[in-house]
């Protein structure tokens, strides 16, 4: 199915993308500004195409899927429905283009059947420096009192588990919500949505055939997870052969929201929701470094893309205006001159041009997939060999 799946995305898109340009779904390449490149109608939102084939091959799946493992029927219809309708309210935003508190709203309704047919544990491990906090010879301290009114403390573990109940959902749900959003404001030049998604794809595939191999206790969650993800990758790498530089076509939202959603699913219903996190440590860090621009804090304008300088024909980063006085820390940390009116906008894919310096769109892309592929090796070296020092059950 992941075959067939790369072969009906990339057939597909060059036939596809004819319909988005009649109707108008077609935007400009702001990163070929000042070329000949820049005033050509690229046709968007052509993730849908590799979203409906995803679901048509997870439909296809689901037939021989079911009859070997009827206990994940309702997981499995439970993720086809959260996906659908992230697929659905992604192809409405690159039509409608929806305010920011409806992507923030939705996909938090969206997780809502995947958090329904949860029935795993709600339990997490106590880092062991941490437990002697809660508990000290077989008794609680006075902080261990503080929490149990919150949260249950296995007393017989010693403290090493503690059982969080409805903040492990509210957990989940915030895990749905931040998948969705961070592969979307962590994009902007060619590839980089379609090649993230890929690379952290792989990395939860050979998560799943590790565990798969270890006949670890969740290893029919595994196998739940492997069959998500191998159809994912697949029409992923049809979508990112024509989205890579220079792009014939554009991502969208629609791929973003569905992507995230893809994610979020895999590691809720795949039980390994916290390990998840660790191939997203590029999307953590452009979301905290985002946080003062996404709230307002400091100016945010509507593209904070980098800059094209057509004399050069390089990647620049984007900046933002401020007075000589404003904003000083933020100058600091930049290395500015603080009597500057300019400031870079606050993105990793900006600070990986203003470290490195200008550098073509192309290796830009490389450079930021060779990011997100070292992060995946570190979470794999957290996962397997760090968390044993920690983690002891």
């Amino acid at each position: 199915m992941g075959i067939f799946g790369f072969i009906l995305t990339d057939r597909l898109i060059p036939n596809i993308k004819e319909y988005t340009l009649r109707k108008g779904i077609c935007g400009k390449d702001l990163g070929k500004r000042g070329t000949d490149l820049a005033d050509k109608p690229v046709p968007e939102a052509l993730g849908i195409v590799s979203g409906a084939v995803f679901i048509v091959c997870l439909i296809f799946c689901l037939v021989g899927y079911a009859t070997s493992h009827p206990s994940k029927l309702l997981d499995v219809n439970s993720a086809l429905l959260s996906i659908l309708f992230m697929l659905f309210l992604g192809f409405t935003d690159d039509v409608l283009d929806w305010p920011w508190r409806y992507k923030l709203i939705l996909p938090t309704i969206a997780s809502l059947p995947l958090l329904c047919c949860y029935n795993g544990s709600t339990s997490i491990v106590v880092p062991i420096p941490c437990r002697a906090l809660l508990i000290q010879s077989q008794e609680m301290t006075i902080l261990g009192k503080f929490v149990s009114w919150f949260i249950e403390i296995d007393v017989a573990s010693n403290g090493s588990l503690v059982d969080v109940g409805l903040f492990y959902f509210l957990y989940m749900g915030m895990l749905a919500v931040f998948c969705t959003n961070a592969i979307n404001i962590y994009a902007g030049i060619n590839g980089l949505e379609a090649g993230q998604s890929y690379v952290i794809g792989c990395a939860i595939l050979l998560h799943n055939f590790i565990e798969i191999k270890a006949q670890s206790l969740s290893q029919e969650n595994h196998l739940f997870s492997a069959m998500i993800m191998i159809s994912f990758v697949a029409v992923t790498l049809g979508l990112l052969k024509h989205n890579w530089y220079p792009a014939n076509v554009f991502v969208g939202d629609t791929f973003c929201y569905f992507a995230g959603m893809t994610f979020a699913v895999v590691g809720i219903l795949g039980h390994f929701s916290k390990t998840l996190l660790l191939f997203f440590i590029p999307q953590i860090m452009n979301f905290l470094w985002s946080v003062p621009q996404l709230f307002k804090i400091v100016p945010c304008p509507r593209h904070r893309l980098p800059g094209f300088n057509p004399s050069t024909g390089l990647m620049e980063p984007s900046t933002f205006e401020c007075k000589s006085n404003e904003y000083i820390w933020l100058k600091t940390l930049n290395r500015l001159d603080h009597k500057t009116e300019r400031i870079p906008n606050m993105t990793v894919i900006n600070m990986a041009l203003s470290i490195v310096g200008p550098m073509s769109e192309r290796n830009l892309c490389s450079l930021l997939l060779g990011l997100q592929l070292i992060c995946c090796g570190f979470g794999f070296f957290m996962r397997y060999y760090i968390a044993g020092f920690f983690f002891d059950s």
